[in-house]
């Protein structure tokens, strides 16, 4: 079976929020609430007033902030974080109780500062907040016993024997209805229920009240034994004002030999006074504070802590001058710090092909932002100032593809002497678009080719020749005529220098001339270079429709389409013979048949056989 908070087996009663054994939570108040109070200037703000007899007492910060909270008695003296110096978390004794200064200092933590006692408190307590950014909001909560309840501190400095309200303390032979309020008024200090609480060492003062009413003594027995001083415990610090207790034991009073307690009246054992030790101060020492957070998430950074002098005296630790550590060496107070190695840009892939053929286009790469273990995490954790381009320009060069050019023309602009017969030349992108000329490069082919029809007659006098077909069977041309200085005889033109007939106005021999629009027509490139050199190739070459403004067309006759390929060098092919290439080994034929030939040294040692395998097997050289 459970022992219940009343120390009786089968007992299901439980302490309350009270502090109340087998209480109802309403023998005591809690005083909640939230300051949200905005503040603008720097410095010592008061909060809350914790009162005399505070139990449970909680104060923090609801996030985490650049602000502290500070702790000071009504009395002026500071407890936590005061005259501007904050002290590192940890245990401090104020106003009767022991309060713990917490401060989350991870990176990941988002709680704030808080100060936590049990209590009771015995004085009046201000809660401040030293204010450097704007506030969060800090929450506090304590526990102050209701009305007409007995005060636990009341309680607590009872002695056996004192009144309680005026009532006295009562043997055990009392009334059920008695032992109930005994039972009741000791469950309030925690002791067990029928007995007064015991009292503690350096609780209690050392002189009985005046209006103290003895408790009923018990005869004296076995008077051949007493309680004897036999020494003291030891002291509690080694320096700064500790605290011992003296130590009674149970002897003979003849023999003063120890004998157990049983032996002794418990009523009249010496109660223990606390008596000083180790008065004298303790040597000053560094506190050293908690490391701030890094200054960087990644890579190096700096990180800050506060040392302090500090001295300890009275259970207070005191913060003094620093003159008085200077037999210490002090500790760093920056350090650098790294918690991890920053992410990095790294290039995942080469470069893309041209987004175009021709001309300008881009191109592109990935690139992604790693982790120091790896990871491709977001942009925003790498140094974008460093960021590699991942997308480019490219330029393909010119998007002109070769020259694309008609048939000659099948008239002599001259119908006899010399003339001229022309063709239509036109640069052509891959997108089948005209680019100015110089796209194609300088070697544009002719337009004009020569002709002559045969000699002329004429006589002395400037002869003009008829006009020649129009150079182009459609769209814009040119018309030429030969223009000569003649001198005519019977039956014979004898031609003469043009200088002869300079006197006279000469008629123009060339003219433009357009017959009709040329509709669409094939034009084609020149044929490349043959396949092969010997023994029957081919070459190729591009045709296109092109309507009169050089697009794209379907309007060109199938039948007139030039051939866009065509058999060449169909000679058979005839070795060369190098007179360097010989056999200089008699058994060269081992070397071919051992397939020997791939290898430099034996090919060269035995150039003419491997020669003459390799013409009637191609390929076979390049086996290996």
């Amino acid at each position: 079976q459970s022992i219940g908070c009343d120390d009786y087996l089968g007992s299901d009663k439980v302490i309350d929020k009270c502090g109340i054994c087998g209480g109802d939570n309403t023998a005591c108040k809690v005083v909640s609430g939230v300051f949200k109070h905005t503040l603008t200037n720097l410095g010592y703000h008061k909060i809350v007033e914790i009162p005399e007899g505070a139990t449970k007492i909680n104060i923090t910060e609801m996030s985490k902030s650049n602000n502290y909270l500070a702790l000071r008695s009504r009395s002026g003296r500071s407890i936590i974080n005061g005259n501007w110096a904050i002290d590192r978390p940890g245990r401090y004794e104020g106003g009767g109780t022991m309060f713990t200064y917490r401060r989350p200092n991870e990176i990941s933590s988002t709680a704030g500062e808080s100060f936590l006692a049990d209590g009771p408190t015995n004085e009046v307590l201000d809660v401040y907040m030293i204010h450097q950014q704007p506030n969060p909001g800090i929450h506090y909560e304590y526990i102050i016993p209701g009305d007409n309840v007995i005060s636990p501190q009341l309680l607590a400095h009872r002695r056996p024997g004192e009144p309680l309200n005026g009532q006295l303390g009562m043997p055990e032979s009392t009334s059920h209805e008695d032992e109930d309020l005994h039972r009741e008024t000791d469950i309030l200090t925690g002791q067990t229920a029928g007995t007064f609480p015991v009292i503690q060492p350096g609780r209690f003062p050392s002189h009985q009240p005046e209006n103290q009413v003895p408790a009923m003594q018990p005869p004296r027995q076995n008077r051949e034994h007493n309680w004897k001083q036999v020494g003291k415990t030891e002291c509690t610090t080694t320096c700064g004002k500790g605290s011992q207790y003296p130590i009674f034991h149970c002897v003979n009073r003849i023999t003063h030999e120890e004998v157990p307690e049983g032996y002794c009246d418990s009523s009249t054992k010496p109660i223990p006074e606390e008596e000083a030790c180790n008065l004298f101060p303790c040597p000053a020492f560094w506190d050293i504070g908690e490391w701030s957070e890094c200054s960087k998430t990644c890579g190096l950074g700096m990180q800050h802590r506060q040392i302090l002098c500090r001295q300890i005296y009275a259970n207070r630790t005191l913060t003094v001058q620093q003159y008085r550590c200077q037999h210490l060496e002090k500790p760093e107070t920056t350090s650098t710090c790294q918690l991890k190695i920053c992410s990095e840009w790294q290039i995942r892939t080469e470069w893309t092909s041209c987004s175009v053929p021709c001309g300008v286009g881009q191109r592109t790469r990935d690139v992604k932002c790693v982790s120091n273990l790896g990871d491709i995490v977001d942009d925003e954790e790498c140094n974008m100032k460093l960021r590699p381009n991942d997308i480019e320009n490219c330029d393909m060069g010119p998007c002109a593809k070769s020259w694309f050019l008609t048939e000659w023309s099948d008239r002599c602009s001259a119908e006899c002497g010399d003339g001229i017969r022309t063709r239509s030349v036109v640069c052509m992108t891959n997108h089948v678009s005209s680019l100015p000329l110089e796209g194609c490069g300088n070697n544009r082919p002719s337009e004009t080719t020569p002709c002559n029809n045969g000699p002329c007659a004429g006589k002395v006098e400037w002869f003009a020749g008829g006009w020649t077909q129009c150079s182009t069977e459609c769209g814009s041309g040119t018309q030429q005529r030969e223009v000569i200085c003649v001198r005519k005889t019977e039956g014979n033109f004898d031609v003469l220098n043009p200088y002869e007939c300079s006197y006279l106005e000469k008629p123009p021999s060339q003219q433009s001339c357009y017959l009709k629009p040329c509709g669409s027509k094939w034009f084609h490139t020149e044929w490349s270079t043959c396949s092969k050199s010997c023994e029957g190739g081919f070459r190729v070459r591009e045709v296109r429709c092109l309507s009169d403004d050089m697009t794209a067309s379907t309007q060109c006759d199938p039948q007139l389409k030039p051939e866009e390929k065509e058999p060449c060098n169909t000679q058979d092919c005839v070795p060369e013979i190098d007179e360097n290439c010989k056999d200089k080994y008699y058994n060269c034929n081992v070397v071919v048949q051992a397939r020997l030939c791939v290898y430099t040294y034996y090919k060269t040692a035995c150039c003419a056989s491997c020669t003459r395998v390799a013409n009637r097997q191609p390929g076979f050289l390049g086996r290996r």
